[in-house]
């Protein structure tokens, strides 16, 4: 009996480049023993619902698009609790997830690393009742990616984020809070904070250190208010040469995290807007994702 794979694919990502490639990845598809249901992607959260219609009818979802994407597709996937194998074709203007990971670059080159049809356990997370594949962050410029055009995204790609996120600089709000995790208590003012199973968070490598995608531990980042131009300067120089060093930036690795606010905070997953709550419980999923993936690194 012929297995069937759904792909589900966002036209619009990455300059809308899945269109000169789509007809040769169904055909890597087809030659690797596959029917084919072809689906785009009509609006937000089209790929999620696309998901939970197919997780238990089909062999394979194997997506295309940005991070955005595959957040739908993964958050999809962890809600109906389906163990199907899931391909991800990268095609994003940023495309943290699969650079994580060493995926391929190219498209074709992807569609056939799928089907060798290896599986890697993947760990993805719990935020309150959604899921994330890679990154819940809030504060600075984290409302970037999702407020950023996609035309702008097309036309400049990552230079987007960083020339949206130049506006903001005058602009700093800090946010009183308290981070409860199996290893203890911090509390502080933080301009910014991400809870992170990834080697690349817009756009830039290796901002966390030793990082394992199915341990079943996070990398939390927790940048403190500067009082001075000086403190600012030592958190950046800090971020860029990777040193944690610094009493303003608290690094650290975790299971399970309760984050409490005293006001409405907004938190992007993923790159997509997470909502603002003031009380955040987050778990690490641990190998909860069938990723297809082979890769020598």
């Amino acid at each position: 009996m012929e297995k069937k794979l759904v792909f589900i694919f966002n036209p619009k990502a990455g300059k809308g480049k899945i269109k000169t490639s789509l007809m040769d990845i169904v055909d890597i598809f087809n030659k690797g023993g596959y029917e084919v249901i072809i689906r785009a992607t009509q609006a937000p959260k089209d790929a999620y619902e696309q998901v939970k219609k197919y997780a238990d009818k089909v062999d394979l979802i194997v997506c295309s698009g940005g991070d955005g994407t595959l957040d739908e597709v993964v958050t999809g996937i962890t809600e109906v609790g389906s163990k199907v194998p899931v391909g991800y074709i990268p095609a994003g203007s940023t495309n943290d997830f699969a650079n994580s990971l060493f995926m391929p670059k190219n498209m074709l080159d992807a569609a056939s690393m799928i089907m060798k049809e290896e599986i890697y356990r993947c760990d993805v997370g719990r935020f309150n009742s959604q899921t994330f594949a890679y990154v819940a962050a809030f504060g600075l410029f984290t409302d970037v990616s999702y407020e950023t055009s996609q035309d702008l995204k097309n036309i400049l790609g990552h230079l987007a984020y960083v020339l949206e996120g130049a506006k903001r600089l005058l602009d700093i709000k800090a946010y009183h809070m308290k981070v409860t995790t199996e290893n203890g208590v911090i509390e502080d003012n933080f301009i910014y904070g991400m809870i992170t199973n990834s080697r690349s968070v817009g756009g830039f490598k290796n901002l966390t250190k030793d990082v394992d995608m199915n341990d079943g531990l996070f990398e939390v980042t927790l940048i403190v208010q500067p009082k001075n131009p000086l403190e600012m300067q030592e958190i950046v120089r800090n971020l860029l040469n990777m040193e944690d060093n610094s009493d303003l930036i608290y690094s650290f690795k975790a299971r399970k995290l309760t984050v409490e606010a005293e006001e409405e905070v907004a938190w992007t997953l993923d790159g997509e807007y997470g909502g603002s709550p003031r009380l955040v419980e987050i778990e690490n999923l641990q190998q909860a994702l069938n990723l297809c993936l082979k890769s020598d690194k």
